[in-house]
């Protein structure tokens, strides 16, 4: 791809200006604060009940308070708020340029249009996995200042490949974002199309078909709690991946041949 580090390098400039990094690390940090806060609430079963609804809620959410059920918790953050939270990223890094107006000027860069695609995947990566890092970072950090039961290094492994592995997949199923970022030159298309899919997922998964559709498969694999779809099958894992590569090969396709004159 020519001149892709050229693209690259303004993509990463573009990012490192922005506000957008900082919101999405204190999005990306709630997770480990709200899930340790439920674990606090669950040591203790007559503080569960004098916190009311909260404590009914984190009853809800987790089964226990010990280091596996946290990394449930943190699994279910990387799978069903991570994938808000990629959307947001995907439909930044490739809207922002319509909804500014700029998108001419990037095209002016001494790199092709695949160049320009390319680094926007990874920087889209990049910024995906530093969410990840921060998450499991101070998953940790709130575990320990906790002290809670269960730890050994088999269960730290257990927990952290879950969730990381519920993540990748959750970044493969955003990928169409990027092509309705596109399509629809802007934020509010490839946003909405995240909305909805979150919002069928749940319906699918309460049928038991989640392990079937894209957007319904991460949080399962994850054993996200209150997810009702069962385990993920060599099928799922063959959709999730044809979703991811027809996303990026869309977006690759659109970018390659849009008419950027209107």
């Amino acid at each position: 791809m020519t001149g892709f580090s050229a693209a690259l390098r303004v993509e990463v400039l573009k990012v490192r200006r922005s506000a957008a990094p900082l919101l999405t690390a204190l999005a990306f940090s709630i997770a480990p604060l709200v899930g340790g806060l439920f674990m606090y609430i669950l040591a203790d079963p007559d503080r569960a009940r004098r916190m009311g609804i909260i404590g009914q809620k984190a009853q809800i959410v987790g089964s226990g308070s010990d280091w596996p059920a946290y990394f449930a918790i943190l699994s279910q953050a990387a799978t069903i708020g991570g994938f808000i939270l990629f959307a947001f990223v995907v439909a930044w890094v490739f809207g922002r340029e319509f909804s500014d107006g700029t998108v001419r000027y990037l095209l002016a860069l001494p790199a092709s249009r695949s160049a320009i695609i390319g680094a926007k995947f990874v920087v889209v990566a990049l910024w995906c996995a530093a969410g990840m890092l921060l998450i499991t970072a101070l998953g940790f950090a709130v575990g320990a200042a906790l002290d809670l039961p269960g730890w050994s290094p088999a269960v730290a492994w257990h927990g952290v490949w879950q969730m990381w592995a519920g993540a990748a997949l959750t970044l493969l199923v955003v990928t169409p974002v990027a092509l309705l970022a596109g399509v629809g030159r802007g934020y509010l298309a490839p946003l909405g199309f995240a909305m909805l899919m979150l919002i069928m997922a749940q319906i699918v998964g309460v049928t038991g078909r989640g392990a079937y559709f894209p957007w319904s498969i991460p949080a399962p694999f994850a054993q996200a709690a209150g997810s009702a779809g069962g385990d993920v099958t060599t099928i799922g894992f063959a959709v999730v991946a044809v979703t991811g590569v027809a996303g990026a090969a869309g977006t690759f396709a659109w970018w390659l041949y849009a008419d950027f004159s209107r």
